[in-house]
Formats: structure tokens, sequence, C-alpha cells
């Protein structure tokens, strides 16, 4: 991909991840706003704890001085719990931190830590033998951005293990009260950015399933998971790593991409395992802006689909436009984000239903009359 054309990609990600600074108007309303997620409309209660990771085996990729990766992941699982201490959505300062880089003015800088979320802290699991997806968000965002889709899955009966990409998000916090930031941000729209946050992100998440699966569990309920069982779904930059990981690790079985440009073509080999693109408007089409899509359709060789959603755009597939018109923002979105996220929610769980599961799902299989916004391509 031209350097130019990748630093165009990269800016039009970043532009249309910034909200519009709500008007002064607006603020005094924003100050009273009660945030919250959808409800799961899955069968069960979602339980959720947090882990901090640290990978001996190589230096953090962005601040090499420091010899190891440290790595902020939490876990989402099926529960019977119906009560106890609701999980927090991020801390105050990281809620600030995210606001102050997308450039969102006049709202109060910790909001978004006190959204609702619908997982309770350390509540036991329920089941065994279950799939384990792995979802990694975008440049500039915290893993929280999915906690809605997080939150779902773990109700339909999946282990989910959300990674915040250490010194790639605005705001991360760690042990000790420390808190890293977007130290990747120097290096956006470099020839090098998008390969290299692609191999970081991969190197991530084979490291988190080493951690879940392998012979030293992090995860005190790990035996639960089902290591033959496990996909991955990523938004923007985090999307694009999916298939590059599914290359270097034959563990993850399928992968969605979830609006993000692919930065490493996916070689003539191709990639023989399930993939589904999910795109929003008219750049993800076939002949829109976005032409890494086109290119690696046709070098997956197995299970594929390439979606796209009318009314969505590139922040739809995340958390934030639930609370948009709460805080008095406009994304440009023509869709709502409780619509956004319902959609999100079907598809993605569809998709590893069938691949992780092997459950027939027909939404699969073309157009839909509950989700009339999806189109199929090609």
């Amino acid at each position: 991909m031209p350097t130019s054309v990748l630093r165009g990609a990269l800016a039009a990600a970043i532009a249309l991840l910034t909200f519009a600074t709500p008007a002064a108007a607006e603020v005094p309303a924003v100050r009273g706003a009660t945030l919250g997620l959808s409800r799961p409309t899955g069968p069960h209660q979602v339980g959720t704890t947090t882990l901090h990771l640290v990978d001996d085996s190589r230096p953090d990729p962005w601040v090499p001085e420091e010899r190891a990766r440290e790595l902020m992941v939490s876990l989402w699982y099926p529960s019977r719990a119906s009560h106890g201490r609701r999980a927090p959505y991020m801390t105050p300062e990281e809620s600030s931190l995210l606001l102050e880089g997308q450039g969102v003015d006049g709202v109060p800088g910790e909001v978004l830590s006190g959204t609702r979320t619908n997982a309770f802290v350390d509540a036991p699991p329920l089941g065994h033998g279950l799939p384990l997806v792995v979802l990694s968000p975008g440049f500039t965002l915290p893993r929280s951005s999915l906690t809605a889709l997080a939150e779902d899955l773990a109700s339909r009966g999946y282990v989910v293990a959300g990674i915040d990409h250490t010194y790639e998000s605005f705001g991360t916090a760690l042990p000790g009260g420390r808190t890293a930031t977007c130290v990747a941000c120097q290096s956006w729209g470099s020839p090098e950015f998008g390969d290299r946050t692609t191999r970081g992100r991969a190197a991530d998440v084979s490291f988190v399933i080493d951690r879940l699966t392998g012979p030293r569990p992090a995860w005190r309920y790990s035996g639960l998971i089902d290591p033959s069982r496990i996909g991955m779904a990523g938004h923007s930059i985090g999307g694009n790593s999916a298939t590059w990981t599914m290359l270097g690790d034959p563990r993850v079985r399928a992968g969605i991409n979830m609006d993000g440009t692919f930065h490493i073509p996916v070689p003539d080999g191709g990639l023989s395992r399930p993939f589904m693109l999910m795109g929003a408007g008219k750049i993800h089409e076939p002949g829109g802006r976005d032409t890494t899509w086109g290119r690696d359709w046709l070098r997956m060789t197995g299970w594929k689909r390439w979606l796209t959603v009318d009314g969505m755009d590139h922040t739809s597939f995340t958390d934030y436009p639930l609370f948009a018109g709460r805080l008095g923002v406009d994304t440009g979105a023509s869709i709502s984000g409780p619509r956004a996220v319902a959609i999100t929610r079907e598809y993605v769980g569809a998709f590893f239903d069938l691949h992780l599961r092997g459950r027939s799902r027909p939404l699969l299989d073309g157009p839909s009359r509950r989700f009339p916004e999806a189109r199929f391509w090609p």
C-alpha cells in the first residue's frame, strides 16, 4: 500500500473517531447525564475480572527501554451471579485522557468512568469447554471501547478477552498508580506505522492466548476454556491485525475485521480459515476508497463474508454511539447508538456461533428483514 494512501487511511480513521465538540448550551445537561451500556441479550449473567500480564520474552515495541511488555486484559464470562459489585467502565484518568485525546471539550473529564456496565466483578463462572474470543480495539482506544460487545458474547456463553495494547491508547491504567499514554501516536502517519502496529498486536494476542490456555494460566478458571475453539475480532487497526494474527497463530480459528484498513496484505498462499469483513458506509464497499478489502478478499480461500451497514460510521462498532447523544456529541452516523450495537452484536455473535460452536446461523447467508441496513458483497 503506498505511503500516501496509508497516511490517508489512517488520517480518515482518526478523524472518524473524533467526536464533535458539543455546544456550550448543552454542557449543563451533560453534567447530569447517566451513561450506561445496552443489556446483554444472552441467557447468562456476566462476570468479569482484570489481569495484568507481563511478557518477559520481548521489550515493549514502543518504549524499548522497558524490557518486558505489560498488558492489561479484561475477561468477561458467563456467570450465575445476578448481584454484586458492577465492574467500572474505566478509571477517571483514562476517561479524561480519552476525551482530551479525541478533542472533546465542555464535558467533565471523568464522565465516561461513571458508565453503568452489566458485568459483576469476580463473579463465579458458569459452564465448561467455553470458546474464547479475543477483542482488539481501535488505535488510541482502550479495551473498554468494546465492552457492550464483550458483555453480550459472554452472556451467550463465551469467554472474552479484551486487550489494552499499551502505549497505543490515550490512557491505560497500570498497577501501582501508573498510567501509560499514547507513545505510538508519535509514530502515527509514518511509513512503518501500519506494519509495526499490526505485528505488535499479533504478538500481544498470541501472548494472551498463551497465558489463558498454556501450562501457566494467568486466570484461575482458565481450565473452563476450550483451547480448540478460539476466535478474534477487532475494530479498526485491531480488526486489521486479525488476519496477520491468524496467519501466525493457527490456534485462532476464525476472525472478524470491523471497519479496519489492512496494512499487511494476506500473502499469495491465502488465508483458509473463516473470516468476516464488517464495515461502515461506502468506504468499505467494493470499489470504495479502502482498496485493501478487495485485495485481501481475493486471498481469503475459506468461508468468508463481506458486509457493510448503511448509516453506521467508524465509531458505530464501539460503545461510544451509546453515549454520544447524552453527551451532546454528533458522531456523524445516521443510525442510532442502540441500533448500531444491536447489529454488531448479532452479526459477530452469529459468526462465532457458526465457526466456534458449529451452530447454524442463517443470518449470515444473506440480506435479513431484521437488519435491512446490512448489505452483503460481492
